[in-house]
């Protein structure tokens, strides 16, 4: 029944993440990258100042800064830990390149998702801010695309409530818990018909206590706890993983060049065993916008909610997560992955690839180096789990023409799938995710290459304003 229902999801999976999307979202990114003449290069410099100065005068519910950690929140995740590991795995090493190309275009995709939903955003008389895609797609490109909206956000729901928000999230805390407490299952329980540790069990139901103790609470809690957490976690997972290369650093120039030849030539350096061309692109890119959602459209649901008052400063501030999430947090695991051999050895999968690359990396001893692992993971899958029940209730409030009765239902909706993610399998979850991912991205990608022009005209104006 399992093996029906897991092929059944892989061709789904296989036709959707196919050339078609693929060559949507590089393009889209490639386009907007020419017409916005490689913005993400040139004033990269200026977003990282505004990402830690935020606009006085500006209208909204959070700061910059806020939105900003809300947006990263939903973006550090599993996706940086465990969908490194798989799609290095899957693609072999040349899937790392593939990432860093999907965030070198996806900057610019980030960049315009922020300045369309602050100029399209709607502010009511309570202060409460609602933007993104749906409201960009409806007042952007008129009310005869409104139906397209209303995909966006139906897909939004379900990627929160399916997907990234919820079963992967839970699923990587769980099995890094797991790992860490009780590797040989010594302690375990009968639920469902299967057999689960215990340590799967009373994680379960400490994080679902704590998701529903801060999302109850909506954006304002969402973001006072995300300000916290993501800058905190994100450094010391950094400086863990800096330490590691440096501990390798004469591994690090081979690691490089087998990334770069295996990103044209996978079976040179698998060996023919993983990997193709086409699964090396498509690992990771697909896993690429996993990580940092360039082109999916949920960054600028957090990005409407920015105290601001310009769309381009907005636009810079969101563009830095893919930076972030991507080419420095990504970067450093993949290339954790590729140093020690983890991506080679076989019988693991997901978090234990990057468990293996810690342990083996770090001189600190295992039992210390797979700690240090699964506390980091456990705080960026939380916060991002945070981060898309936000996005999954403004997807919803659109969707359903602002009723508050369905939002507090999804909210439970929401809190029960985190309690139920663990029970699920690796494979079947991220298959999932990967769907709604795909999904929800193309009406959000049609939209940004419609509206491009407008992104040109704002970005030319701000510019020439502060040049005066």
């Amino acid at each position: 029944m399992f093996a029906q229902i897991n092929s059944v999801l892989n061709w789904i999976d296989g036709a959707l993440w196919g050339a078609p999307l693929i060559i949507l979202i590089l393009c889209g990114g490639i386009l907007l990258t020419v017409r916005l003449r490689g913005l993400q290069l040139r004033h990269l410099g200026k977003a990282l100042k505004y990402m830690v100065k935020n606009e006085e005068g500006g209208h909204g519910e959070v700061t910059s800064f806020g939105a900003l950690c809300t947006a990263l929140s939903a973006t550090i995740g599993t996706g940086n830990i465990v969908g490194v590991a798989t799609a290095v795995c899957a693609g072999g090493p040349g899937a790392l390149f593939w990432m860093w190309i999907a965030a070198l275009f996806g900057m610019a995709t980030k960049y315009s998702e922020g300045v369309l939903a602050v100029k399209y955003r709607t502010i009511d008389e309570n202060g409460h801010a609602l933007g993104g895609p749906f409201y960009y797609i409806e007042r952007g490109m008129g009310k005869g695309w409104k139906w397209l909206a209303k995909m966006f956000a139906f897909f939004g729901m379900c990627v929160g409530l399916f997907g990234i928000g919820t079963f992967t999230q839970v699923n990587g805390i769980a099995s890094a818990v797991q790992n860490f407490f009780d590797p040989n299952q010594q302690w375990t329980v009968t639920l469902f018909g299967m057999t689960y540790s215990w340590t799967v069990v009373i994680a379960s139901l400490i994080l679902t206590v704590c998701v529903a103790l801060v999302v109850i609470g909506g954006i304002k809690r969402i973001a006072n706890v995300s300000q916290v957490i993501v800058p905190f976690m994100a450094i010391i997972y950094v400086v863990f993983c800096v330490l590691l290369l440096l501990f390798n650093v004469t591994e690090i120039p081979h690691a490089i060049m087998t990334i770069v030849k295996g990103a044209f030539n996978p079976a040179a350096v698998t060996g023919g065993i993983v990997g193709s061309l086409m699964i090396a692109m498509q690992m990771g890119i697909a896993r690429g916008i996993f990580s940092n959602e360039a082109g999916l459209g949920s960054a600028p649901i957090a990005a409407a909610a920015a105290q601001t008052k310009e769309p381009v400063r907005q636009g810079l501030v969101s563009m830095t997560g893919t930076f972030i999430d991507t080419i420095i947090i990504c970067t450093m695991t993949g290339l954790a992955i590729v140093l020690t051999g983890a991506w080679q050895v076989e019988g693991l999968e997901g978090v234990q690839v990057t468990t293996f690359a810690f342990q083996n990396g770090l001189p600190f001893g295992a039992t210390v180096s797979s700690f240090i692992l699964m506390i980091c993971l456990v705080f960026f899958a939380f916060t991002t789990i945070l981060g898309w029940d936000y996005y999954g209730e403004r997807c919803l409030e659109y969707f359903s023409g602002g009723s508050r009765g369905s939002v507090l239902a999804y909210r439970w909706l929401y809190i029960l799938a985190v309690f139920i993610g663990p029970y699920m399998t690796v494979s079947a979850v991220w298959t999932i995710a990967d769907i709604f991912n795909g999904l929800m991205a193309f009406p959000n990608m049609i939209a940004l290459i419609v509206l491009s022009g407008v992104v040109v005209k704002e970005t030319r104006s701000y510019f020439d304003r502060h040049k005066l």
